[in-house]
C-alpha cells in the first residue's frame, strides 16, 4: 500500500489535519493514490526554530555520531529498497528496477558521507613569527534548506540531507510534491536512526511560496537547490540578495560525439538504452548526437533498432524498460519539440506520438536531419526523444557542442588516445564521460558549469557548500 504523507518537523511526522492537501498521481494509471499535506506558515516556522535550536548542539556533535547515523540509514535503505522502490514507481513511474537501484545506490552515498565526515580537515599555517600560531578551521554554515525535483525523488534529497548533516548543519527539506514517497522513507529511517530531533525537517506546499519564504528568513544560511535553469536563476537571485551561499545543479542539454573510430554497434546500444532511462527525464541524458559521417547510418540503423525493442508500460509490469512520463503536462511538451522539429525539416524515423493507452506514455522518438535552431537542440527535452545530427570536423563539433549556455554532462566515444584528449579538453561541460557512463558515484564530484550550476555533490567536493572557513591566529 501507498505510504501515509506527511510533514515531518522537530522530529514529529504532522498529517494534514486543517491543511491544503493535494492528490498524487499515478501516472501510469492517472489514479490517485494518496494525500499530501501542505504546510502552513505556522509549520515552517516551527521548522525554522527546530533547525536554529538543534543546530547549537548539534553543530559541535561527534562526527562518529553522524556516521553512525548515516550508516544505520545505509543500513535501512538496502533492507527497505523494494518497498520504497515499488512506491517510488507509483508516484514517479519508473520502472521497479530503477526504483529499486536507485535507493541501492543512495546506501552507497550515506556510506560515503559517514566516512568523509570523519575527515573534514582543517590545517595549520608555519608562521612568520615563531611566537604565533595560525590554524584554519572548517565549521558548519548552519541551517541550510533544499529543494529537489521528482526525476530522481530518493537520490536528489539524500544527497543534501547527508552533505548537510555530515557537514554538522541542520536542514529543510522541500521534496518534490509530485514524487513524495520517497522523501518520506528518508525521513522515516533517519528518524529510526536516532538523529536529533530539528536536525532534519520536511515541508510541502506551493513551491515558489515555500521557497520565497525559507530563503529571505534571516535563520537560513545556505541554499541548495536540484532543478530547472529559470527556476534556479530566481533561487540564486533571491539567495544572493540576501548574501547565502547556493549550490545549484541545473539544467543541461549534454551533447554525444561519437567518432568513426568508435565502436559504433557497442555505442549505439548503450545510448539507445541510456536514453530512455527514466523516460528520458535526466538532467545528465544524453539529448544532443553528433555522430560522424562516415558511421552516421550504422549507427543510426542499430540505434533505431535497439529503441523499437523497448518494452513500455507500467513501471510495476516485469518486463517494462520504459515507464510513463512523471506529470500530464510532460505529454504535450514533447509533441511541441517533435512538431517544431519537423517543420524545421527534421525527419521522424521512429515514435513521434503519445502512446493510445492511459497514463501519460510517450514512444521512444528518433529524429533525423534536425536544425540547429530546432528547440530540440537548444533547449532540453527531458524526454525520451533523441535528435541526430552529422558532423565531419573535430573542432566545427566541438563548437557546436558547446554553443548553448548549458555545460553539465557529455558523452565521447572514441578509440582515438588522442582525440579523447582533445575534445575532453575542449569540452565546456562539468563532467565528461569517455566510452561509457561513469558519473553520479558517490566518490565522484556532479555538478555543472555555465547555466547548468554551481558547485558540486559527492566526491571530496561534497561538504565544502555547508561549510565556513575560520582563520585563528594567537601568540
Amino acid at each position: 500500500m501507498y505510504p501515509t504523507l506527511a510533514l515531518y518537523i522537530d522530529g514529529e511526522f504532522i498529517g494534514g489535519e486543517n491543511r491544503k492537501t493535494q492528490d498524487i498521481i499515478n501516472p501510469a494509471t492517472q489514479e490517485v493514490i494518496g494525500q499530501l499535506p501542505h504546510a502552513t506558515r505556522d509549520d515552517l516556522d516551527r521548522a525554522l526554530e527546530a533547525a536554529s535550536r538543534a543546530f547549537q548542539t548539534w553543530r559541535n556533535s561527534s562526527p562518529m555520531q553522524r556516521a553512525e547515523i548515516l550508516r544505520k540509514v545505509g543500513q535501512l535503505s538496502r533492507e527497505r529498497a523494494q518497498e520504497i522502490g515499488h512506491n517510488i514507481t507509483l508516484d514517479q513511474g519508473k520502472p521497479l528496477a530503477e526504483s529499486v537501484g536507485e535507493v541501492m545506490s543512495c546506501a552507497d552515498h550515506t556510506d560515503w558521507h559517514a566516512e568523509e565526515c570523519r575527515r573534514i580537515y582543517g590545517r595549520v599555517i608555519p608562521p612568520r613569527d615563531p611566537n604565533v600560531r595560525q590554524i584554519v578551521l572548517r565549521e558548519p554554515i548552519g541551517v541550510c534548506v533544499a529543494f529537489t525535483p521528482w526525476n530522481f525523488p530518493y537520490n536528489q534529497a539524500i544527497r543534501k540531507i547527508c552533505a548537510a548533516i555530515g557537514a554538522g548543519c541542520t536542514i529543510i527539506l522541500k521534496g518534490p510534491e509530485d514524487s513524495p514517497s520517497a522523501v518520506m522513507a528518508i525521513a522515516q529511517m533517519f528518524h529510526e536512526a536516532g538523529l536529533p530531533a530539528g536536525v532534519l525537517n520536511i515541508v510541502w506546499g506551493v513551491p515558489h511560496e515555500i521557497s520565497d519564504y525559507l530563503i529571505r528568513s534571516p535563520i537560513v544560511r545556505k541554499v541548495s537547490f536540484t532543478g530547472s535553469v529559470p527556476v534556479g536563476k530566481q533561487l540564486a537571485s533571491l539567495a544572493g540578495a540576501h548574501m547565502k551561499p547556493v549550490t545549484m545543479e541545473l539544467g543541461g542539454h549534454s551533447p554525444v560525439i561519437v567518432f568513426d573510430d568508435a565502436d559504433v554497434t557497442r555505442a549505439a546500444k548503450m545510448l539507445a538504452k541510456f536514453k530512455i532511462r527514466n523516460a528520458g527525464q535526466v538532467c545528465v541524458s544524453p539529448t544532443r548526437f553528433y555522430i560522424h559521417e562516415k558511421v552516421y547510418d550504422d549507427f543510426l540503423a542499430t540505434f533505431v533498432d535497439t529503441l523499437k525493442g523497448i518494452r513500455v508500460g507500467d513501471g510495476l509490469e516485469p518486463e517494462t524498460q520504459m515507464g510513463p512520463l512523471a506529470h500530464e503536462r510532460r505529454v504535450p511538451a514533447m509533441t511541441r519539440f517533435v512538431e517544431d522539429a519537423v517543420q524545421l525539416g527534421g525527419k521522424v524515423v521512429l515514435g513521434g506520438e503519445p502512446l493510445d493507452r492511459k497514463g501519460f506514455f510517450f514512444s521512444p522518438t528518433v529524429v533525423t536531419d534536425v536544425s540547429e535552431s530546432a528547440l530540440l537542440m537548444t533547449e532540453e527535452p527531458f524526454g525520451p526523444i533523441a535528435p541526430l545530427v552529422r558532423f565531419t570536423d573535430t573542432d566545427d563539433v566541438i563548437r557546436r557542442a558547446n554553443s548553448l549556455p548549458y555545460g553539465l554532462s557529455s558523452y565521447v566515444f572514441t578509440n582515438s588516445l588522442q582525440t579523447a584528449t582533445q575534445v575532453s579538453n575542449g569540452l565546456e561541460a562539468g563532467m565528461v564521460n569517455i566510452n561509457h557512463f561513469g558519473s553520479a558515484l558517490p566518490e565522484t564530484p556532479f555538478g555543472g558549469i555555465k547555466e547548468s550550476g554551481i558547485g558540486s555533490e559527492g566526491g571530496s567536493e561534497t561538504f565544502d557548500g555547508y561549510l565556513v572557513t575560520k582563520f585563528v591566529t594567537h601568540v
